[in-house]
C-alpha cells in the first residue's frame, strides 16, 4: 500500500490487526476506494485475513459498533411508541376538547364555580385509550420480534477460536456480521453486508433490490476498467457508479448462482443499503389496504362529527339561551361520537391474531398482515415445494428412445455434481440415485472447467469437465424446449443423426407423454468441444451445437395437505391460481390431483408481449400459469390487484421474490430460499398447508372484532346524538349534562375493551372481508335511529309518569331536569351497552350465537354500574337522583321493546344488503 493510501487509512481511522477493536464502520465511499487496493491491503486495513477474525475480535467489534441492522428495521424504542399510541386522529379530539373543556371550565370560570370534572374524564379516556394501546402494541412488537427470531436468516462465516487457532465455519445470524468478517456464499443466499470478493466461481448476483434491474449480473473478484473508473468517480453519496463495482456484493441483494468468498467491509448503516435507508421518503412503507381501510373509517367518523356537533351547538344556544352551556354540551357530544378506542381494538385484535398464529406455527413479521391474510381472496402459489412435496425422485433415465441407459444417469450425475450454486431438488436426486447404483455412474476422472449456471431465461444449467487426457466436455440439462433450441443432434442406438423437424417432433411427443403422465423431464445433452476451443471460461454463447443424449423424469408428489387446503381455502372464497415456471402439462398434472381444474394455461411466453391491459384481461379467468419468468409472476399478482382482488403470494425459491414483495400478502416456509424469507411477510413453519386455511380465518376473525366495536358504537353514538337533537329541540332544558355524557362514554368504552376477545359467527368467516366504510355509513344511520325511538320514550316518559315535567310547570328554571338526566342516562347506557350482544351477530343473539366470556362480564359490569351512580356517593357530584323502584319496570320493558325493533330492523338491513357487517 503506497504511503499516500496508507495516510489516508490512518487520516479515516483505520488500523493495523493488534488494535483491531479501534476499527471504525467504513462507508460507500471507503467501499468504493477498497475495491480498487490489492487484496492483501484490504486484509490490512481492515484488520483481517482469509482464515477470518477471531472471536475476541468479533466480540470487540460487536460491543463497539452494535449489530448489522438497519436502524429503521429495529422496534422502535418503548418512549416512542408510547407517543406514538396517543397520536390519533381521535385521541386529537379529544386532548382538543379538554384544552376547550380547561378554558371554559376552569380558566374562565368564577374561582366558586371552576368545574374539574370533566377535563378530569377527558383526560382519563385520553391515558385509558392510550396507554391501552401501547401495552397492547408493545406486547405485539415483542412477541413479533421473539417469533421472527425463529425464523433466522444467517450467514456462513470463517472465524478462527484463537489467534493462532484453525479457521472454521459458522453459521451466525447476519445481525451478528462484523467488518472483516469473511463470508462465504452460494446460490439463495441474501448477501449480509457489503463484501469485497476474495474470490468466485460463476457467481450472478440479483441487486433488483436496489437498481430495479431484472437481470442478475455476474460479480468477479477482480476490478474491471469499467468497474475501475466507475470506482474513481463514486462519491459515496448514493452515485449508482457504486452499483458497477465488479467486485463487490452489496446487502440486500442476492445470489441468483454461483458461489464466492468476500470479505465484509461495511456493516449496517455504512453500507449501500444502510445509506439508501436513511432517506426516509424514499423507503417509507407503502400504505397497505388495512391502513386505507383505517384511515378512511376514521375520517368518515370525524367528518360525521364536524357535521353533527355545531348542529347540536346552535340547537342548544338558540333555544336555552345559554351558549357557553351549549358549547360544553356540544363538546360532550363530540366526546360522544368519538370512538377513541379504535386505535386500540385495532391493535390488541392484530396482536392477539398474530399470537393465536404463532401457535399454529406461523409467524407474522408484519402486524397488518394478519387483516390482509383474511382479506386475501385470490391465493397464487407456486408449484414445486408449496403444493408439491419437498422431495423430488429420479424415476427413470432413459434414452431417446425411451430405453433405460446409465449413460444418461452418468451425464446427469457430472452436471449435477460439479456445479457450484445451490443445489436444488432436482440435483439432489440425481445425485441420490446415482449413489444407489454406485460408482459405474460416479465417473470420478473428469475435473470441472468451468459452469454456466442456471438463469431463469435460458432454464439450463451447463458444466465444462476434462478428462484424464485433458478434452474438453460441456454437459449440459434443462427444459425440453430450451434444450432443443440450443440443440442440432441426437444420439441414437443407431448413431449420432443431425436433430431435423422428425426428430425435433418425436422428441417433443416422447416429453410430453412423460408429462401427462406426471413426470417432470429434463433433456441431458452433450458437445465435444476441439482442442483449439478449449478455454477456461466459457460463455453461453458457447452452448450451442448440442447432441441430445436423452430423458430424465423426475416424479414430484402432491403434498397431501394441498388437495385438502385448496378444498378447504375455496370453501372460503379464496380462489387458487399456479404460478410456476415448470412445464404447463406437469402442472396441469398436479392441479387436477390436488382438485384443481387448470383450464389452459397462460404460458410466460404469452404473457410477455401483452400490454397490462390485455393482462388484466386474461388473469381473471385463468388459472394455471406455467414457464413463467420471475417478473412474469411479479406481473400476474399486479394485474389480480388491478382487478380489485387482495392477492396472497405462497412461494419459497429465488424466483419467487419478486411476487412476494408485490403481493398484498407474501407468504413463505421457513425452509425457503433466505430472499423468500426476507421479503416475506409470513412464514410458515411447518410444512401442512391447512395451516393457510386457519391463518385465513384468524384473519378474518380479528377484521371482524374491529369492525364489530366500529358499527356498534357508530351506531350507538349517531342514535345518542340523534336523541340528542330531537331533546333540545323540545326540552326546556339539556336532556343530559355534559359531564355525564363523558361518564356514559367512559364507562361504554371501558366495556368494549374486551371485544378482540369475542368469537365470530361461521357464516361471516366464509368470504374475504374488506373495509367498506359506505357500509359503515349506512349501518350508522340505519340501527342509530332504532335506539332513538326508544329514547325519546324515556323522554315521555320521564316528564309524564316520574314528574319532571309537574316540576317544571311548578317550579320553573330546571327543576325537573335532575329526575329527567338521572333517567336517560340509565336507559342510554343500559340500551347502548345491551345493544351490543344483538349487534355483533346476524343471528339471533343467546339463542344462536352467544358471546364470549370476557364480552358478557363487561357489559354486565357496565349495565350494573348505569344502574348504580344514581344511588352511589358519587350521585349528587355527578347531577343524579335516585330513581324510584317502579322506573326498572319500565326499563326493562322499554329495553324489550328495543331489542325487538333492534331484531326486525337488522332483519330487514340483511334482507336488503345481502350483508351486516
Amino acid at each position: 500500500m503506497n504511503k499516500n493510501l496508507h495516510s489516508r487509512h490512518k487520516q479515516r481511522g483505520f488500523v493495523e490487526r493488534s488494535t483491531s477493536s479501534d476499527l471504525p464502520l467504513s462507508g460507500p465511499d471507503a467501499v468504493a476506494r477498497l475495491a480498487t487496493e490489492p487484496l492483501q491491503d484490504v486484509f490490512h486495513t481492515l484488520g483481517t485475513d482469509e482464515s477470518g477474525l477471531t472471536l475476541e475480535d468479533v466480540g470487540q467489534r460487536q460491543t463497539r459498533y452494535g449489530p448489522n441492522e438497519i436502524a429503521h428495521d429495529k422496534p422502535p424504542h418503548w418512549t416512542v411508541q408510547l407517543f406514538s399510541a396517543f397520536k390519533n386522529p381521535f385521541v386529537m379530539v379529544l386532548l382538543a376538547l379538554a384544552i376547550v373543556s380547561f378554558f371554559t371550565d376552569v380558566y374562565f370560570a368564577d374561582p366558586d364555580d371552576k368545574d374539574y370534572m370533566g377535563i378530569t374524564i377527558l383526560m382519563t379516556m385520553v391515558t385509558i385509550s392510550g396507554l391501552l394501546r401501547f401495552f397492547s402494541e408493545f406486547r405485539s412488537l415483542r412477541a413479533a420480534e421473539k417469533l421472527k427470531a425463529m425464523v433466522r436468516t444467517t450467514a456462513s462465516v470463517r472465524r478462527r477460536v484463537t489467534v493462532s487457532g484453525k479457521s472454521e465455519r459458522h453459521e451466525v445470524a447476519m445481525r451478528e456480521l462484523v467488518v472483516g468478517d469473511i463470508v462465504t456464499l452460494q446460490a439463495g443466499d441474501m448477501i449480509p453486508a457489503d463484501l469485497r470478493l476474495i474470490e468466485s466461481r460463476d457467481l450472478f448476483i440479483s441487486q433488483a433490490v436496489l437498481t430495479g434491474e431484472a437481470l442478475p449480473v455476474e460479480k468477479y473478484d477482480t476490478l474491471g476498467a469499467v468497474a475501475q473508473k466507475s470506482a474513481e468517480t463514486a462519491d459515496g453519496q448514493g452515485n449508482a457508479s457504486l452499483l458497477d463495482l465488479s467486485n463487490v456484493c452489496f446487502m440486500g441483494t442476492n445470489v441468483v448462482s454461483g458461489t464466492a468468498t468476500g470479505v465484509v467491509v461495511a456493516t449496517a448503516g455504512d453500507t449501500y443499503f444502510g445509506a439508501l435507508a436513511k432517506n426516509v421518503v424514499s423507503h417509507k412503507r407503502v400504505e397497505t389496504s388495512f391502513d386505507r381501510g383505517v384511515n378512511s373509517v376514521s375520517w368518515l367518523l370525524i367528518r360525521f362529527m364536524l357535521v353533527m356537533v355545531p348542529v347540536v351547538f346552535m340547537i342548544n344556544g338558540l333555544t336555552k339561551g345559554d351558549w357557553v352551556s351549549a358549547l360544553t354540551f356540544a363538546l360532550a357530544v363530540a366526546v360522544g361520537l368519538t370512538p377513541e378506542m379504535l386505535p386500540m381494538i385495532v391493535s390488541a385484535n392484530l396482536a392477539r391474531g398474530a399470537l393465536a398464529m404463532a401457535r399454529r406455527k406461523v409467524v407474522v413479521k408484519r402486524l397488518n398482515s394478519v387483516q390482509n391474510f383474511g382479506a386475501m381472496d385470490v391465493l397464487c402459489t407456486d408449484k414445486t415445494g408449496t403444493l408439491t412435496q419437498d422431495r423430488i425422485i429420479l424415476e427413470r433415465h432413459l434414452d431417446v428412445t425411451g430405453d433405460e441407459q446409465e449413460d444418461v444417469l452418468r451425464l446427469g450425475w457430472l452436471n449435477s455434481y460439479h456445479q457450484s450454486g445451490q443445489r436444488n431438488l432436482i440435483d439432489v436426486a440425481i445425485i441420490r440415485r446415482a449413489n444407489e447404483i454406485g460408482d459405474a455412474v460416479q465417473p470420478r476422472t473428469f475435473a470441472k472447467i468451468d459452469e454456466l449456471p442456471f438463469d431463469f431465461v435460458r432454464r439450463r444449467l451447463s458444466v465444462v469437465v476434462a478428462n484424464e487426457r485433458g478434452e474438453h466436455l460441456m454437459v449440459t440439462k434443462g427444459a425440453v424446449e430450451e434444450m432443443l433450441s440450443v440443440s442440432t443432434h441426437v444420439k441414437t442406438p443407431e448413431g449420432v443423426r443431425p436433430l431435423d423437424d422428425t426428430a425435433r417432433a418425436m422428441l417433443l411427443a416422447r416429453a410430453e407423454a412423460y408429462n401427462e403422465e406426471g413426470f417432470r423431464v429434463l433433456v441431458v445433452a452433450t458437445r465435444d468441444i476441439p482442442a483449439d476451443e478449449t478455454k477456461t471460461q466459457y460463455k453461453t454463447a458457447d452452448e450451442a451445437g448440442l447432441t441430445v443424449c436423452g430423458f430424465l423424469t423426475f416424479l414430484d408428489p402432491p403434498k397431501d395437505s394441498a388437495a385438502p387446503a385448496i378444498a378447504a381455502l375455496r370453501e372460503h372464497g379464496v380462489a387458487v391460481k399456479v404460478l410456476t415456471g415448470d412445464n404447463p402439462i406437469v402442472t396441469m398434472n398436479v392441479c387436477r390431483q390436488v382438485g384443481i381444474e387448470p383450464g389452459t394455461p397462460l404460458l410466460g411466453s404469452d404473457i410477455e408481449p401483452m400490454d397490462d391491459a390485455k393482462l388484466r384481461e386474461m388473469v381473471g379467468h385463468t388459472t394455471v400459469f406455467a414457464k413463467l419468468a420471475p417478473l412474469h409472476k411479479a406481473r400476474v399478482v399486479k394485474a389480480l390487484q388491478a382487478n380489485g382482488h387482495t392477492v396472497g403470494f405462497l412461494g419459497d425459491g429465488i424466483n419467487d421474490a419478486p411476487a412476494l414483495r408485490d403481493a398484498d400478502v407474501g407468504i413463505s416456509v421457513d425452509t425457503g430460499a433466505d430472499i423468500a424469507k426476507e421479503t416475506a411477510d409470513i412464514i410458515l413453519l411447518e410444512k401442512s398447508l391447512m395451516v393457510l386455511e386457519e391463518g385465513v380465518i384468524k384473519g378474518r376473525e380479528t377484521f371482524g372484532n374491529i369492525l364489530k366495536y366500529l358499527n356498534m358504537t357508530a351506531s350507538s353514538n349517531f342514535g345518542n346524538v340523534f336523541s340528542v337533537l330531537v331533546a333540545s329541540a323540545f326540552l326546556p332544558w339539556q336532556p343530559m349534562l355534559a359531564m355525564q355524557l363523558l361518564v356514559q362514554n367512559l364507562v361504554y368504552d371501558i366495556s368494549q375493551m374486551f371485544l378482540p376477545w369475542d368469537r365470530m359467527d361461521p357464516e361471516f368467516l366464509k368470504k374475504p372481508r374488506k373495509w367498506d366504510a359506505g357500509n359503515i355509513r349506512r349501518f350508522m344511520l340505519w340501527l342509530g335511529p332504532t335506539s332513538s325511538v326508544f329514547d325519546i320514550t324515556t323522554y315521555v316518559l320521564m316528564w309524564t309518569v316520574f314528574g319532571a315535567g309537574a316540576l317544571y310547570h311548578a317550579q320553573g328554571g330546571d327543576a325537573g331536569q335532575v329526575i329527567m338526566n338521572s333517567g336517560w342516562f340509565v336507559e342510554g347506557l343500559v340500551s347502548q351497552t345491551l345493544v351490543v350482544h344483538l349487534l355483533r351477530t346476524q343471528k339471533i343473539p343467546f339463542l344462536q350465537s352467544t358471546p364470549a366470556l370476557p364480552i358478557m362480564l363487561s357489559t354486565s359490569v357496565a349495565i350494573v354500574i348505569a344502574c348504580w351512580l344514581p344511588y352511589s356517593p358519587f350521585a349528587e357530584a355527578l347531577g343524579f337522583i335516585a330513581l324510584p323502584g317502579s322506573y326498572f319496570y319500565w326499563l326493562v320493558a322499554t329495553m324489550l321493546g328495543y331489542i325487538a325493533l333492534a331484531q326486525v330492523v337488522k332483519t330487514i338491513y340483511i334482507r336488503r344488503f345481502g350483508r351486516w357487517f
